[in-house]
C-alpha cells in the first residue's frame, strides 16, 4: 500500500456502489482551511493504492458515483415495473392474496361446515347461526326467543360439541 494513507478519514453517507466501481473516493479534513482528497483503490494484482487526487478530480468522481447510483435506481425501478408476474404482484400486495389452493381448500371446509350446521336440531341450529354468524349476545338471542341466557349457551356448546364430532 502506497505510504500515503490518511489515518482519520472524514465521516461520510454510505452510498450503494455498483459491484464494477472498483475505487472508493474520501476526504481528510473536511471542515479545516486545507482539506485533502483521497482515491483508494486495488488493482488488478490485489494490491492496494491509496493517492492523494485534486478537489476537481475529487468532485467529478463523486458526482460520477452520484450519477451511478441515480442509474441503478432507475434500472430497479424499470425491473421491478416490467416484472408483472403473479408472484411479484403478490409481493407488492397490500393484502396477500390466497393461492388457488387455499381458495379451493377454505371453499370445501365452508361448505362441509354448512352441511354439518344443516344436520343439527333447528333450536341449535338457529342458535349458532344466530350467535357465530349474526353476531349476537346470548342475552339478545335469549331476549328475542324467550328463554335464558343459560338456556342459549348450554344450545350453542351442545351445537358446537356436535360439529366437533362430525369434523
Amino acid at each position: 500500500m502506497d505510504g500515503n494513507h490518511p489515518t482519520h478519514i472524514d465521516p461520510q453517507p454510505k452510498r450503494r456502489k455498483s459491484k464494477d466501481n472498483p475505487y472508493t473516493i474520501f476526504t481528510t479534513g473536511r471542515n479545516t482551511h486545507d482539506p485533502r482528497y483521497y482515491l483508494s483503490f486495488r488493482d488488478v494484482t490485489g494490491t492496494h493504492h491509496c493517492m492523494e487526487i485534486d478537489k476537481e478530480l475529487f468532485d467529478a468522481l463523486d458526482q460520477f458515483e452520484l450519477d451511478d447510483i441515480s442509474f441503478m435506481n432507475e434500472v430497479d425501478r424499470h425491473y421491478e415495473q416490467s416484472e408483472q408476474t403473479e408472484a411479484s404482484l403478490s409481493r407488492r400486495a397490500v393484502e396477500q392474496q390466497d393461492t388457488v389452493e387455499d381458495a379451493v381448500s377454505q371453499r370445501l371446509e365452508a361448505e362441509a361446515l354448512h352441511r354439518a350446521i344443516a344436520q343439527l336440531p333447528e333450536t341449535q341450529r338457529r342458535r349458532l347461526v344466530l350467535y357465530y354468524f349474526g353476531n349476537f349476545t346470548y342475552e339478545e338471542i335469549a331476549k328475542m326467543e324467550g328463554c335464558t341466557k343459560r338456556a342459549v349457551k348450554f344450545s350453542v356448546d351442545i351445537a358446537i360439541g356436535k360439529l366437533k364430532e362430525i369434523f
